[in-house]
């Protein structure tokens, strides 16, 4: 095969640069989610550096099931990779939650010439034995979170009967996100070092500007 790459010279050792070239070319992006903000992503994050995945190539997303496509994270990760490369997540249900999700996804990488490396092992869809095991860890994704999703409304059914639900409660006082406002428009603390004041995470921070700014403009009311 002609290389596409323009060779100036030749290169002491074994291999060529063209080879070089392709081999650096052929990026391992991962992608990590967790289903809440209280959730710790490290143990994934772990498991796709022991893969091979860089760091600074791993994409997240906090708070989002599996059964939401709408995820930055996933859109940022699968739009940097390109052909020859290997995306990688930790197990199936990472990516997607419904079997139709995962195949549209699997799919659209295939198009694209990329690979997808779940838990270490490849996924090869012109493989019988491949596409039967793609299917079944599709469908037990699925039904995970079906059960998942079945105990919670059971869960909530039995609360309010008892007269226990009473919604999700916010995770700052009135108080504390006023005080949280006046750091943050004082500017002297970053994101970070204001979620380890508050113990919160930084979409909550984000949040609660989000709603003063558009208390300040009256698109909302207080």
């Amino acid at each position: 095969m002609k290389c596409p790459y323009r060779v100036y010279g030749e290169l002491s050792g074994e291999g060529s640069l063209c080879d070089t070239l392709i081999y650096m070319s052929k990026i391992m992006v991962g992608y990590a989610r967790v289903s809440t903000e209280e959730q710790d992503l490290t143990a994934q994050r772990d498991a796709l550096a022991s893969l091979g995945v860089e760091p600074e190539r791993v994409y997240v997303d906090h708070g989002f099931t599996g059964r939401n496509k709408n995820r930055a994270g996933l859109h940022e990760a699968l739009a940097a990779c390109r052909a020859g490369d290997t995306f990688v997540v930790t197990k199936l249900d990472r990516l997607a939650r419904s079997v139709r999700d995962a195949h549209e996804i699997a799919d659209d990488l295939a198009r694209r010439e990329i690979r997808l490396s779940i838990g270490g092992s490849v996924h090869d869809p012109t493989d019988p034995m491949g596409k039967l095991l793609f299917n079944v860890l599709a469908m037990i994704a699925e039904f995970e979170a079906d059960l998942i999703s079945m105990r919670t409304r059971e869960g909530m059914k039995v609360a309010k009967a008892n007269g226990r639900l009473r919604g999700k409660q916010p995770k700052l006082t009135v108080k504390q996100e006023t005080h949280l406002l006046e750091l943050h428009d004082a500017g002297k603390h970053t994101m970070t070092e204001m979620a380890e004041l508050f113990s919160i995470s930084r979409s909550t921070i984000y949040r609660a500007v989000e709603r003063d700014q558009r208390k300040k403009t009256g698109t909302i009311t207080p």
